[in-house]
């Protein structure tokens, strides 16, 4: 009793603190802000073209100074930089491995660095830690801080609001095209890939100066995608006009290589953004290994100070545009990159094209050098305020003088000046801290002068500010000028449709004549002919014969009927030669039978699946039906194919019809009829029923079914001849004996 009033309470203690909770609620309150955490605060990068992580990391280079100067120890970036980003240092080291020149995964690289950082295109090929690195801003980020100091962005706190930190930068150009940047978030990803500098700029001023712009005119300028790895681009102009107007799409990317005919060898020198070198060695190993890359004798990895190059020495007499047609199908050395423009605006996710990002990017920039100009006017009026100060005692200089020197206590120094002059507090501060030195006639006209000059500035100002296509001006200049100092050539190099080599099918199977055999059993047999030589009996197990045997060509497609309704496929390539002394191989193993299930027909389908050929069908029940071979020619590369042919009654036997022969049909009480395969009618669909052949007595039933000459072999074969059919069959007059179909 004791026990269970124990666990009552304990009950009753539980439920106290338990309450029902509908599980919408409970993705709302728990689900939902790390949704939104990863979406806005990690994942997908905003309209300055910088995730979180990015843009802590180079405010924290910018604030340590090393926009100027030597350079400093990764290994101190990464300390400082955990102020702002409370993740592990080797998260934040990776991140600053990316933005390095060394690594080369950007166009326009944010970090000068030295030492080693690994490469984009090797996922292998590890960088040095963070203590034996250096690292200093690259001079492209003067562009991407321009104006931070002059209140162009908000400064938010930092995790433990120990400091401020900047919300975006105020990128002078629209970095969020020109570096390329992927994220993968709850329910969305980003995936943006580079543009050229100069023809982003380029872009942009023309939609600046046009904000209807139609998507022609934007490809026209700004052509395609560009990586830093280089590479080709196959253009595809609808293909990128859908990538521009909506945000998603996929570019294609090919290997550039160069053919050295002195060596006979290819040398890879550029490979899609979008893949590594390990993988493109890996596939090609495997090619090779398979027996589908004949035309390379070896391949090396021979990247070096220089940058990349991967190797390719070629079999004498190999065109190496068409080994790299075959080597683009069949490996990433072509490979696509999937472009998906999610994009933060206003702390919001956003798919947006080309022109969609820039218009935004626009708006943004507007607002920057709003607020940056905004700042410098404030500084300028303030200025203006002093200086008016300095006009006013300009009048009387001894007075002033007169004023610090008479008044007893410090405090009053001030009071007194604005009392003396009629200016406010903050101009008498400035009038009480000039130097005993300044207050000469000289000085306070020549500073006086400024005010004159100081007065256009601040009008100018005023203008631009109200003026937004002055804005745009502006802006224009600026992009001029960030694409004079920084724009290069493109990297990654446009292929037309006319430049493209086709390439060959790697399925090149070595073709020579060989022999097939199936036994009972299920045993299969390659066997070429020159082994045959001298050497054909075919070797069996004990109680085991032969079903099929056939001669054809190892590019033949072979296929297989089973006792289970199914038909299989395989190319005869699939099989490994044996010798005739071999038992040879596992049919049903080979070709993922069923339990129990076993072939009962054999073809080689080397001429393709005529309309006029037939396989035909014998069950038990007396029933036949021929069905045409064109039944079974399917799309694609399909491997078996259900419902070969009717399960209505258990199947005695399948035959291969190229022409009308004679059939045996024996029946289990000794009753046989020889009819011929014509008078068996067609049936279009593999699993027709067919029709009565044999007029069966109760409880019998067909027991075994002979074609061609071995029908026509069979003693007193005449004997059972029928033209019409159903037929009862008639009794032999001699014992039939055992012949089995193959035997001669």
């Amino acid at each position: 009793m004791a026990r269970k009033k124990k666990e009552a309470e304990q009950t009753e203690f539980v439920e106290a603190f338990i309450e029902d909770q509908a599980i919408t609620e409970t993705i709302e309150k728990n689900y939902m802000p790390y949704v939104m955490t990863v979406i806005v605060s990690r994942a997908i990068p905003e309209i300055d073209g910088f995730k979180p992580s990015h843009r802590k990391l180079l405010y924290t280079m910018y604030k340590m100074g090393l926009l100027k100067g030597a350079r400093t120890k990764s290994a101190n970036v990464v300390g400082q930089t955990m102020r702002l980003n409370p993740h592990g240092d080797s998260a934040i080291y990776e991140t600053l491995v990316r933005l390095t020149r060394g690594n080369e995964a950007l166009l326009h690289p944010f970090i000068d660095s030295k030492g080693s950082f690994g490469k984009q295109y090797s996922r292998d090929m590890a960088y040095a830690a963070s203590r034996y690195t250096e690292v200093k801003l690259d001079p492209i980020c003067a562009e991407i801080f321009a104006g931070i100091d002059k209140d162009a962005v908000d400064m938010i706190p930092n995790y433990d609001n120990t400091m401020m930190e900047p919300s975006l930068l105020p990128t002078t150009f629209p970095n969020v095209l020109v570096s390329p940047n992927t994220g993968i978030a709850v329910g969305m990803a980003s995936s943006i890939c580079s543009f050229n500098l100069g023809e982003v700029c380029d872009g942009t001023i023309a939609l600046l100066k046009n904000p209807k712009l139609s998507t022609d005119k934007l490809l026209d300028i700004i052509k395609a995608p560009d990586f830093s790895g280089g590479a080709g681009l196959i253009y595809d102009r609808e293909q990128l006009k859908a990538i521009y107007e909506t945000g998603r799409g996929s570019v294609k990317l090919r290997a550039r290589y160069t053919f050295d005919k002195k060596n006979g060898c290819i040398e890879i020198l550029q490979i899609p953004y979008s893949t590594s070198i390990e993988l493109i060695l890996k596939k090609i190993t495997d090619l090779i290994k398979e027996g589908k890359l004949k035309e390379v004798t070896d391949f090396r990895d021979e990247i070096d100070k220089d940058g990349f190059k991967l190797t390719l020495d070629l079999r004498r007499g190999t065109d190496p545009d068409q080994l790299m047609a075959k080597l683009y199908r069949y490996t990433t050395l072509e490979d696509d990159f999937a472009c998906n423009f999610n994009v933060l605006i206003n702390g919001a996710p956003m798919q947006l094209g080309v022109a969609g990002i820039l218009t935004e990017w626009i708006k943004f920039r507007i607002g920057c050098l709003k607020r940056e100009l905004t700042y410098e006017l404030g500084k300028k009026r303030d200025k203006m305020h002093l200086l008016r100060a300095l006009g006013k005692i300009l009048l009387d200089i001894d007075r002033a003088i007169a004023i610090v020197r008479d008044t007893q206590k410090e405090s009053e120094v001030v009071p007194r000046l604005m009392d003396g002059f009629g200016i406010d507090e903050i101009q008498a501060e400035y009038i009480a801290e000039i130097k005993l030195r300044h207050l000469n006639r000289e000085y306070i006209i020549e500073r006086i002068k400024e005010i004159e000059s100081l007065g256009r500035e601040i009008h100018d100002l005023e203008e631009t500010i109200a003026d937004e296509l002055k804005i745009k001006a502006l802006i224009i200049e600026q992009l001029r000028d960030v694409k004079k100092k920084f724009g290069k050539p493109r990297k990654t190099q446009l292929i037309y449709a006319d430049d493209i080599v086709e390439a060959p099918d790697i399925d090149q199977t070595e073709n020579y004549n060989i022999r097939i055999v199936l036994t009972k059993d299920g045993y299969f047999k390659k066997t070429t002919y020159q082994s045959l030589r001298g050497a054909d009996e075919q070797k069996l197990k004990d109680g085991d014969e032969i079903i099929a045997s056939e001669d054809t060509e190892n590019i033949a497609e072979l296929m297989f009927i089973s006792d289970k309704c199914k038909a299989y496929k395989a190319k005869a390539d699939d099989f490994e030669p044996v010798k005739a002394s071999a038992l040879g191989g596992f049919l049903p193993a080979k070709l993922g039978f069923d339990d129990g299930e076993r072939p009962i027909l054999m073809k080689s389908m080397l001429g393709g699946y005529p309309a006029e050929h037939h396989i035909i069908y014998i069950f038990e029940n007396g029933k036949g039906v021929r069905v045409p071979v064109s039944a079974y020619d399917t799309k694609g590369n399909r491997r078996r194919l259900t419902g070969a042919y009717s399960d209505a009654s258990p199947v005695v036997a399948a035959i291969y019809e190229e022409k009308p022969m004679d059939i045996l049909i024996m029946a289990t009480d000794g009753r046989g009829i020889l009819i011929n395969s014509a008078l068996i009618p067609e049936k279009t669909t593999r699993t027709a029923a067919g029709v009565i052949l044999m007029s069966l007595k109760k409880g019998q039933t067909v027991s075994e079914v002979y074609a061609g000459d071995a029908a026509t072999a069979y003693p007193s074969a005449a004997k059972y001849k029928k033209t019409k059919i159903p037929s009862p069959g008639v009794l032999p007059r001699v014992a039939p004996e055992q012949i089995t179909i193959g035997e001669e």
